[in-house]
């Protein structure tokens, strides 16, 4: 079996440049550490990840806990977020905590018993003043909390604005915000300021409903949504909190005969890949996905080399235009 010298006499480097590598401490160049991979792969070399946890009091992997794996956005958060702690030399632990408070509790509990580097949050669910005292570094994702290390969200007011103006620009004139579980403060609900605030300064009606929790854990949404195109049948545009969201519009809007664009005109939010897979395909405001994993784990990475992070990293979103306006 190979052993860390063997790595080291290939590579022809030290076995403590290997060790560096392989513990991702210090600066190491691209260079070395594909020297380095690719002798390990050749020797077949496997790291004692046990022993190495034990030795460092941590370990090379990130725990990533969401509350959904089948909603478009966190499958695309989520494979950002492994692309970006690979390429860092980390490895994730995905918890799904299926919006269960319990759950993201004991998925907290068992990423700090296997001595984790960080934690990174997506959920909205539990509070976590009882992870306080750990030193893992906790950075969350469309979450503020006052005791984590940093947090890493989208401009949620200037994407509410961006979708009023739009489809106000488009001549709709009685417009309509589906919005997300009212029980939650989360960054997202800057979404529905930004549009009520867009509206009452053109002197447009609107009108904001929010969601709830099963729905939101369901994904569920198409007989609330006909409900609302019900009560308010003069609604000629409709900006949806998600792309999920506004996916089902569609459906809805087709079985009741509202065609969309010229019945009803249509913003989402997210612009996951599901918007260009409709018919018609989703004009959404565009979230930064990528761009947000890729800083979350930067920001994770720095807090375990102990550097000094921002509290608070605001991307800015744009709108995409496609058919449904």
């Amino acid at each position: 079996m190979a052993t860390l010298k063997d790595v080291a006499a290939e590579t022809g480097l030290t076995v403590t440049t290997v060790s560096r590598v392989l513990n991702n401490r210090g600066y190491i160049s691209d260079e070395t550490r594909e020297k380095v991979y690719a002798a390990m792969k050749k020797l077949n070399y496997r790291p004692n990840e046990v022993a190495r946890s034990l030795s460092k009091q941590t370990s090379n992997t990130i725990g990533v806990i969401v509350p959904h794996i089948s909603h478009p956005y966190f499958s695309e958060m989520i494979s950002n977020l492994e692309n970006a702690a690979s390429k860092k030399g980390y490895k994730i632990i995905l918890c799904n905590s299926r919006g269960k408070d319990q759950k993201e509790r004991e998925y907290l509990e068992m990423c700090t018993s296997n001595r984790v580097a960080g934690i990174i949050l997506c959920s909205a669910g539990v509070a976590v003043e009882e992870f306080s005292g750990s030193n893992i570094p906790l950075v969350t994702v469309e979450r503020f909390l006052e005791n984590g290390t940093a947090s890493v969200e989208c401009d949620n007011l200037q994407g509410g604005r961006l979708a009023a103006e739009h489809l106000i620009q488009k001549g709709c004139k009685h417009l309509l915000h589906i919005s997300g579980v009212w029980e939650t403060a989360m960054p997202a609900d800057e979404r529905a300021k930004g549009f009520a605030l867009v509206c009452e300064k053109a002197g447009v009606t609107f009108h904001e409903i929010t969601t709830n929790r099963e729905q939101y854990d369901s994904e569920e949404y198409h007989e609330f949504i006909e409900q609302i195109l019900m009560h308010y049948p003069d609604v000629d545009g409709i900006f949806a909190s998600s792309d999920v969201i506004a996916a089902q519009t569609i459906q809805v809007c087709e079985r009741l005969g509202k065609q969309i664009p010229k019945d009803i005109k249509l913003v989402g939010f997210d612009d996951v890949k599901l918007a260009r897979m409709l018919h018609p395909q989703l004009t959404t405001i565009h979230q930064p996905i990528k761009e947000m994993a890729t800083a979350a784990v930067e920001l994770t990475v720095l807090a375990v080399e102990g550097q000094t992070v921002a509290k608070r990293s605001l991307l800015p979103v744009s709108l995409v235009e496609r058919e449904t306006t």
